[in-house]
């Protein structure tokens, strides 16, 4: 049973203790009751007399209220509307107690009286609960103060009333004190069930405003991409809006109107939020049906992903009105991580299925199946922790061939560098790609005849990939620098095998070595080497002129590497032999080129120029 109730004193008005309502005092008849209540022995009667004056009470005030307008019988006299809730609480104490009660004749009367008094107080709240909640907007006391020592410290929502859910405080206030009073009295099923219910209306009124469209696996099916993509970008704000707007302003009506029941406020709010989340997730889980997406795709499946996340991230507790609601969403974002997996996977069947380049791109550039992989896989990388969560929860179960597998890829790559963390599944399958890239790449350069320009075009799509990785930071983190220590050694491996292949017969013509009969410099020798110098480097200049390169740092690195050996080897030569041609005449035949003019040439190597470059004497 409950002690007396002192805070009763603090609630009701000087002037409302003085007066008399049906010939008793409202307070004495209270304090009576509560003392019969403590002081209960079954078989007593003497306190049964003072349940009469209270269903009195109880039965003119809900006379008075049914004469009011629906959804504005309470709040206009908060004096009286707090004795009528207390009076009702006392009713709801007694006939929640009836067995306590004595079983003559006389008190089953005045306890029948009682507990119809009850019922009706039950209809009136009923119904204006029923009222309020249809309209949101009704007003009332202009000098109502939720803040106000007389209230309960029910403050309800401080958001405009012109904002969802658009109650008023008072109305907030008014509904609170009718969920409090039916709960106590053993009406939480019949308060739940009008709540629930006309809040599931209004909220679908909110989806109609947000022209919410239920579109099944058929719709999808015929959609082109161009609408169905309107109809992604439409169900991402809808659901972004649940998630900022409507479900949290949903859940501060809840924990408002139900303030003193947090359980029952946790329940109603997850029922509701499951019931539209249900519908909502009809859409991303008709989207993963057999149609298949290509590669560019991926991204709006990112995020819808992302937008589930938003979702699953809601706060509706955790007991087991709440396993309905995890249960609905995981397994749509499940489908759908499973969707973005398979989308980022046809990237590695592009890669294999390549097979259009039987003709070799011109001057040995950059392949476009290379700019279209590293592109793609920048951008993706900017959904990286998206991704990783998505590559995480499908390598989550320990144990199984494809994790031990993942497992075995991540040792091999980091066995070689203690310093390289092992690497998380998404990370494992990039590096498969680029992987993939790079076999692709190679078998590609097989097509060029002249083994320079092969290298040309290796070391143009090399450097453009670790580039991209270098300008991603997303991907740099994840491929760890052993991978880009490895990359760039495999880079200068190439450099280093171009200038061989390319300039070694080069400087073979202007060696020393050879020069010399007999320890006498033989001219014709003499002669011939500056003429197979003259004709190897104007082949070299029509050849190469023509090739490109695009990266700016990579060209510099090439002419520096090409002018830091051809140019002080000929300007040796020459100023070693120059002399030894007979006549200004006969060396202005055969030397074709001064040393400023190779450096010259060399600085225009790798532009694309088709153009004839003109020698300079």
């Amino acid at each position: 049973m409950e002690k007396d109730d002192s805070f009763i004193l603090e609630i009701v008005d000087e002037n409302e203790k003085a007066s008399k309502t049906a010939g008793f005092n409202l307070d004495q008849t209270l304090e009576e009751v509560d003392q019969f209540i403590q002081k209960l022995v079954p078989g007593e009667s003497k306190f049964v007399k003072c349940i009469d004056p209270l269903q009195e009470l109880v039965d003119s005030r809900i006379a008075l209220y049914e004469q009011k307008e629906p959804a504005a019988k309470f709040g206009l006299n908060i004096d009286e509307d707090n004795s009528f809730f207390e009076a009702v609480r006392r009713l709801s104490l007694i006939v929640n107690n009836l067995d306590e009660f004595p079983s003559d004749l006389a008190a089953i009367s005045c306890l029948n009286r009682a507990s119809s008094a009850h019922f009706r107080a039950m209809l009136l709240f009923e119904c204006e609960m029923r009222a309020l909640l249809d309209n949101p907007k009704r007003t009332g006391d202009p000098n109502f103060d939720p803040k106000s020592p007389n209230m309960d410290g029910s403050q309800g929502s401080s958001k405009s009333e012109d904002d969802f859910p658009y109650f008023s405080s008072q109305s907030i206030h008014v509904m609170n004190k009718i969920a409090t009073a039916m709960i106590l009295a053993g009406y939480e099923a019949e308060c739940c069930n009008v709540y629930g219910g006309l809040r599931l209306k209004a909220l679908d009124v909110e989806f109609r405003k947000q022209c919410y469209e239920n579109i099944n696996v058929e719709d999808i099916q015929k959609m082109s991409w161009e609408s169905l993509e309107g109809e992604i970008n439409n169900w991402i704000h809808i659901m972004k809006f649940c998630t900022t707007n409507l479900f949290p302003a949903e859940r501060n009506l809840c924990d408002s109107v139900f303030s003193d029941n947090r359980l029952t406020a946790q329940r109603l709010f997850c029922d509701l939020a499951t019931s539209l989340s249900i519908r909502l997730l009809n859409f991303p889980n008709a989207l993963v049906w057999p149609r298949r997406y290509s590669t560019e795709k991926l991204f709006k499946f990112l995020d819808i992903y992302e937008t589930l996340q938003d979702l699953a991230n809601l706060d509706i507790g955790n007991d087991s009105s709440a396993e309905e609601f995890m249960s609905e969403t995981s397994m749509a974002q499940s489908r759908i991580g499973g969707a973005v997996m398979s989308i980022f996977s046809q990237i590695e069947s592009s890669i294999k299925n390549d097979n259009a380049g039987r003709t070799p791109v011109a001057g040995g550039a950059v392949h476009p199946l290379t700019r279209y992989t590293m592109n793609y896989l920048k951008y993706a990388c900017e959904y990286k922790d998206t991704l990783e969560q998505v590559f995480q929860k499908q390598d989550k179960v320990q144990g199984s061939p494809k994790q031990k597998v993942v497992e075995q890829e991540s040792k091999d790559v980091t066995e070689d560098d203690d310093r390289c963390p092992p690497l998380s599944p998404f990370a494992l399958k990039l590096m498969m790609v680029i992987d993939l890239l790079d076999a692709n790449i190679e078998m590609k350069s097989k097509i060029y005849r002249n083994p320079a320009l092969r290298l040309v075009f290796l070391m143009n799509n090399g450097r453009y990939i670790l580039q991209k990785i270098k300008e991603s930071a997303e991907i740099y983190e994840m491929m760890a620098p052993y991978w880009s220590r490895k990359r760039t050694s495999e880079l200068r491996r190439y450099h280093k095998t171009y200038q061989r292949e390319t300039w070694s017969n080069v400087l073979q013509c202007i060696s020393h070595e050879g020069v010399q009969v007999n320890g006498k410099v033989s001219k014709p020798i003499l002669k011939e080497r500056f003429k197979n110098f003259n004709t190897l480097f104007d082949e070299i200049l029509k050849t190469q002129s023509s090739w490109i390169v695009s990266d700016g740092k990579l060209r510099s690195e090439l002419r520096v590497s090409i002018s830091s050996v051809v140019i002080p080897a000929y300007r040796s030569f020459l100023g070693r032999f120059k002399s030894y041609l007979d006549n200004n005449k006969q060396a202005g035949k055969y030397i074709k080129y001064q040393p400023e003019d190779i450096e010259e040439l060399i600085e225009q190597l790798f532009e694309g120029n088709t153009a004839s470059m003109a020698p300079r004497r």
